[in-house]
């Protein structure tokens, strides 16, 4: 079996090969993190596994996925509810909202099918599938709400796709060898924040909304995955994994959150290392004053 074709298939079980490589007697952790003083806090520290925390864009609650549902997590620690629990099932760990907050954005595993990509009014309504093809792995939305960005894998290529929020053709953004992966708008909507492969080592990149000037910006010797821009455009927090993971994105390993400037692609360590991985930050988390991510560590 050649090695893309066998990054495909792990990727495309990947929603599986998450729940099958937790241990049973897992904590989670759901922490938040100022990321100038580097103050934390724990807001749900529980023996069970969830993942992928959002943050509110009114600030006021966390979003975490646990068992193919989303759950409200209020700052306090409380367990605010479901959302949706007559209408969403299956899904994994990429979700988040629109950043009007308006819109809820989230891909499911459905039966057969792999990942697919939906999204839902966030004041009720019925869930509309905007991606057609699978696998598709969602991770960002424009700021005026319009387009949707992805990772997918079409014909044994994995890259950054472009979707209308109310679903069409789609629009292939990016074209290197190996994968590319977690694009993200920044909040000015003039750049898409991903990370790729294509070097043979997984480091972090961004490139206009069209696809073109696509940029390196990690250069170490760590994987350097999921770059989230941060509110102010300034910074993007990226999770770095000690070791080579050959182009995987693995739960139980030893990764640190580091905050990388952008502009002169210094990096600066946010935690020391933990145990983490998967379902660590694989989606926005960003606080909307810029002060705080949230982000899940975990413990054996």
């Amino acid at each position: 079996m050649n090695l893309r074709l066998l990054l495909s298939l792990l990727i495309m079980l990947a929603p599986l090969l998450t729940f099958s490589q937790v241990p049973e007697n897992i904590k989670s952790e759901l922490v938040i993190l100022n990321v100038h003083s580097g103050e934390e806090k724990t807001i749900l520290l529980e023996n069970r596994h969830f993942e992928a925390p959002n943050w509110s864009r009114d600030g006021k609650y966390l979003l975490i996925n646990s068992g193919g549902k989303l759950e409200k997590i209020g700052l306090d620690g409380k367990n605010l509810g479901l959302l949706f629990p007559d209408q969403i099932d299956r899904v994994n760990n990429d979700h988040g909202l629109s950043f009007d907050g308006k819109t809820l954005v989230y891909s499911r595993n459905d039966e057969g099918l792999s990942s697919r990509i939906y999204t839902i009014p966030l004041a009720g309504g019925t869930p509309q599938l905007i991606t057609e093809k699978y696998p598709s792995y969602w991770h960002g939305i424009s700021p005026d709400g319009k387009t949707l960005v992805y990772c997918a894998e079409r014909n044994g290529d994995w890259d950054v796709w472009a979707i209308s929020t109310e679903g069409g053709t789609e629009v292939r953004l990016t074209d290197a060898p190996g994968l590319d992966d977690g694009p993200e708008y920044s909040y000015d909507g003039k750049w898409i924040y991903f990370n790729s492969h294509r070097t043979g080592r997984m480091h972090a990149y961004r490139m206009k909304p069209d696809g073109s000037q696509q940029e390196q910006l990690t250069f170490d010797d760590f994987d350097n995955w999921f770059p989230h821009p941060s509110p102010d455009g300034k910074t993007a927090v990226i999770i770095s994994y000690l070791e080579d993971q050959k182009g995987a994105h693995p739960f139980g390993k030893d990764v640190k959150l580091r905050l990388l400037d952008v502009e002169s692609k210094e990096i600066r360590d946010l935690t020391p290392v933990f145990y983490g991985g998967q379902g660590t930050i694989n989606v926005h988390s960003w606080s909307p004053d810029g002060e705080w991510i949230a982000y899940v560590r975990y413990h054996r």
